[in-house]
């Protein structure tokens, strides 16, 4: 078992080192081992004997063959050996022998004999004279060969009537094959010549002469001939227009197209066309290549003009002069005379067949275009047809073609493919922008969704910029300063290289940057591709020599229809904002009916959605410049417009600048979105003036003795004389307010604090104007419900006593100051505001008369100088033109600066705003408060 189970290897080297043998294995393992030995000894023996014998057996039968093809050589040589013998023989006794008498006339039947005999050696050969004709593409040759054959058949009766009781075939056998095989020649030549018709790239020879053999072997007239080469170009036209792969490129399939047609007209007019009597043949333009190819394939006056069939070799045989002379000098003809083709006729013929082919074109051409993508491959494809055309017409007289086949030229660009080209057009710019709409939409709700989503824990720090934008202010980044800024100056820069500090100081958010900067590179992809069907400013041509060149040097006018691609895409671009600025209001409309109802909306994250909307409505015209570009159009085309609109300026001043349509799209667009930006800052500033109005109310309306303490502030003492009636001085000592309720200070601080948080320096005017004005109407309401409580009577509540109805009046006109625009504040001096007046009205009624008098020139001090004082603090609330900015006449500059006018004397540092006291009062700046201040009282 043990040398069973042990591996041949182990065996053979076991039995090599007997040794080892011996000392790893028993005696049982080492006879078994020795068995197994043996019987492979024998096998091999076994196998040794078979080879041997097998091979050579075959080695026997080898050398038999190899011996008797040697005999078989050496007999071949001795018969070549014997026949040269011979055959010198032979020449030796004819040398030897004397001239041979005149040959004797032959007897008619022997003359009849070798006629039919070489008739039929000729008709055996014709069938591979036909063949490599057809090799050659020689097929008008082969018609003839086959006519000849045919000939054949007539005078050797071997035609279906009289084959079956012909003498020729029962003593030829070989015969009734050879008319089987000729019954094919005429279909397989009639197939080959058709499919001629319709390949391209063929020579008009080779197109007549197929068109001959058409016309011998159907025995058809000359318009039949026109007939069948339109049907076969139509075919060609429709597997051109119907591959069923596009390896070849649609660009390659649409020039093919144009090229054929262009070929078709050209052989068109150089086979059918023949000229009118009296006019001289053009060498570099042919015309009537099939009529004159025809007379001379059916000549009968073999003047050495005719072609005939049997030249070559088999006049080289010597049974050719047997032939009858009916062979010898044969040639085809037609049944009918191949009249020429009317001009009239040709010209219908081709306008009907370039109407049919007009049909199959447009459904393939459009089919075609399916396939590309992109507006520059259409332009690649409109310029290989241009290079192509411009080609064909400067090189074989394309007008005088059009001009004699159709007495009109054939327009393939403008009749054909631009309106194909224009809808495809159409197509793509459509998809293309709905494509930028709907993953601008995407990309609109994915971040308004992070927006709304997002906690005060959140990693991502554009959410906490986009929530306070004053964090996103007053962060630094490497992006600040243009990485150009040390060597290139700010009029050299570009107009859309924008910094970050640019960015911060319009407030404008990196969300709002990455919005734009997504959108403004897809516009930018399409713009380019469609820009490349456009024409291109680089090399202008003069105006006058436009047409010229035009005329000498192109086919087409490739930008004839720039006009309609630049309308195409002002109106999808406008679309496509449109879609956005839709998607922007609807959104902004569900936030405003969602946040009606609560009441703690400024830390909602609604509203942080509603100021990324409005930011966003706000810039995008600017951080999109492609988006303009789109609309517009290219910055050099617009230029030129511009500046003959600016000419009729010169000539009378009642004429009105051009506007281009371009630049009114663009203004509508902006204030579109200047629009909803507007829309977007109300929903924000209607919802903080909600929420601070309501705290001051309540700070208002509060009437207990510990909120009234609470609220109150510090009074200035001022001495007063006074005259007695005995005209003595007595100094009296009074207490006004010189700064507002704690309340009020709260509620314009955190207005400010509001405002900045969004970035106030770039809130819209209007915005902010609005603000204030709702925060005063919002303020006078408060106030009148306060008047109504204090008029009905309460128990436990704390009467209003006189210094608080005097901090109260004073609080309301500073207020009324404050919130009140440069504009309101104008007509307010023509018609004030009645309900101030009521509520003034009011207080002062709860103030002494005699004391009222005589703090009022002293409270309108007090106001105007805290007014003047706070300016700053309250910068963004009371604007530039509320801080009282007239200087005196001693500065010449004509920059309005926001400076402070409270020193005297002249402010050396004129840029800086100083806030310092004074003793004597600037008139021109106290003017207007005290004008308002007395307006209040009265």
């Amino acid at each position: 078992m043990a040398a069973a189970t042990s591996s041949p290897s182990l065996k053979r080297l076991d039995v090599r080192d007997p040794a080892a043998l011996f000392q790893t294995h028993g005696a049982e393992e080492i006879r078994g081992l020795e068995r197994q030995v043996r019987a492979e000894i024998e096998h091999k023996k076994e196998e040794l004997r078979q080879m041997v014998g097998e091979r050579y057996r075959d080695l026997i039968e080898a050398a038999d063959t190899i011996g008797q093809m040697r005999r078989c050589a050496e007999g071949l040589v001795d018969a070549v050996r014997a026949t040269d013998q011979y055959c010198a023989r032979l020449r030796q006794v004819g040398l030897a022998a004397a001239p041979a008498p005149a040959p004797q006339p032959q007897l008619p039947s022997q003359e009849k004999f070798y006629c039919m005999a070489a008739q039929i050696k000729l008709l055996l050969e014709i069938p591979e004279k036909i063949w490599s004709s057809m090799e050659a593409s020689q097929y008008l040759h082969a018609t003839q060969l086959y006519l000849l054959c045919c000939h054949l058949h007539s005078l050797l009766q071997l035609d279906s009537s009289s084959s079956r009781h012909s003498p020729i075939l029962s003593r030829f056998p070989i015969l009734i094959r050879q008319v089987a095989a000729a019954s094919h020649f005429q279909s397989t030549i009639l197939h080959e010549s058709k499919m001629l018709l319709k390949c391209q790239a063929v020579s008009d020879q080779a197109v007549a002469e197929a068109l001959c053999s058409i016309m011998l072997l159907e025995e058809s007239s000359p318009r039949q001939a026109l007939t069948d080469f339109l049907l076969a170009r139509k075919a060609t036209i429709q597997k051109l227009l119907n591959q069923p792969d596009h390896g070849t490129g649609i660009k390659a399939q649409i020039c093919s197209l144009v090229e054929l047609l262009a070929t078709t007209l050209n052989q068109a007019h150089a086979l059918f066309y023949t000229l009118p009597e009296g006019l001289l043949p053009d060498p570099s333009l042919p015309c009537g290549l099939l009529f004159s190819t025809l007379e001379t394939v059916t000549s009968q006056h073999p003047t050495g003009k005719g072609i005939s069939i049997l030249q070559g070799e088999m006049k080289l045989c010597g049974w050719f002069r047997h032939l009858p002379a009916s062979i010898t000098e044969f040639q085809p003809a037609l049944r009918t005379l191949a009249h020429p083709i009317s001009q009239e006729y040709l010209r219908d013929t081709l306008q009907k067949w370039i109407h049919m082919c007009n049909e199959d074109i447009k459904n393939g051409i459009t089919n075609l275009l399916m396939y590309v993508k992109s507006m520059k491959g259409l332009a690649g494809i409109r310029d290989s047809m241009w290079e192509l055309l411009t080609n064909e017409s400067a090189s074989h007289s394309w007008e005088v073609v059009c001009r004699r086949l159709l007495e009109k030229p054939l327009l393939f660009w403008e009749d054909m493919m631009q309106p194909l080209f224009l809808d495809r057009l159409q197509t793509l710019t459509k998809e293309g922008f709905e494509s930028i709409s709907s993953s601008s939409k995407e990309l609109l709700v994915s971040a308004l969704q992070e927006l709304e989503n997002s906690t005060s824990n959140s990693s991502n720090k554009h959410i906490h910029f986009e929530q306070n934008l004053s964090l996103f202010l007053w962060s630094e980044s490497p992006s600040d300063l243009p990485s150009d800024a040390a060597w290139v100056s700010v009029a050299n820069r570009g107009h859309f290289a924008n910094s970050g500090l640019s960015m911060k100081a319009q407030a404008i958010s990196p969300c709002v940057q990455n919005f734009c900067s997504a959108l403004d590179s897809k516009l930018k992809v399409k713009l380019d591709d469609l820009l490349a069907y456009l024409p291109s400013d680089d090399a202008p041509l003069p105006k006058d020599a436009a047409p010229v060149q035009q005329t000498k040097n192109s086919a087409f006018d490739r930008f004839a229809d720039a006009g309609t691609v630049q309308d195409m895409l002002r109106t999808h671009s406008v679309a496509c904002i449109k879609h956005i600025i839709d998607c922007i209001q609807a959104e902004l409309q569900s936030i405003k009916e969602v946040g009606q109802g609560q009441q703690d909306v400024l830390r909602g994250t609604k509203l942080h959605a509603v100021l990324f909307m409005a930011r966003l409505c706000q810039s995008l015209g600017e951080l999109c410049p492609h988006l303009k570009q789109c609309i517009v159009g290219k910055p050099g085309s617009s230029e030129k417009p511009a500046r003959e609109a600016r000419a009729p300026k010169k000539q009378g001043k009642g004429t009105a600048q051009e506007i281009l349509p371009g630049q009114a799209k663009w203004q509508e667009v902006k204030e579109v979105l200047l629009q909803q930006s507007v829309v977007g800052y109300q929903v924000w500033s209607s919802a903080v003036v909600k929420v601070l109005i309501h705290g001051f109310t309540q700070s208002l309306l509060l009437d207990d003795a510990g909120s009234v303490l609470a609220m109150a502030t510090s009074w200035d003492e001022l001495e007063i004389q006074e005259e007695t009636e005995s005209g003595s001085s007595v100094t009296s000592t009074i207490r006004l307010p010189t700064q507002p309720s704690w309340y009020v200070q709260s509620f314009l601080f955190s207005l400010c604090q509001e405002i900045n948080r969004v970035g106030g320096q770039a809130l819209l005017k209007v915005t902010l104007q609005e603000m204030l004005k709702s925060c005063l109407v919002q303020v006078v309401a408060a106030y009148e419900k306060l008047s109504e409580e204090k008029q009905i009577k309460k128990e436990g509540a704390f009467p209003m006593t006189q210094n608080r109805a005097l901090q109260l009046l004073y609080d309301l006109r500073y207020l009324s100051i404050v919130l009140t625009t440069k504009v309101e504040e104008k007509t307010s001096r023509s018609k004030p505001d009645s309900r101030i007046e009521k509520v003034t009205d009011y207080l002062e009624a709860l103030i002494d008369p005699f004391d009222l008098d005589v703090f009022t020139p002293h409270l309108n001090s007090n106001l105007n100088r805290l007014v003047q004082r706070t300016s700053v603090l309250f910068g963004l609330v009371t604007g530039t033109e509320n801080q009282f900015t007239p200087r005196t006449n001693t500065f010449n500059s004509q920059e309005p600066h926001n400076t402070l006018p409270l020193a005297s004397s002249q402010i050396r540092f004129g840029l800086l705003p100083l806030s310092m006291t004074s003793t004597k009062k600037a008139k021109s700046t106290s003017r207007g408060v005290e004008t308002q201040a007395q307006d209040a009282i009265h």
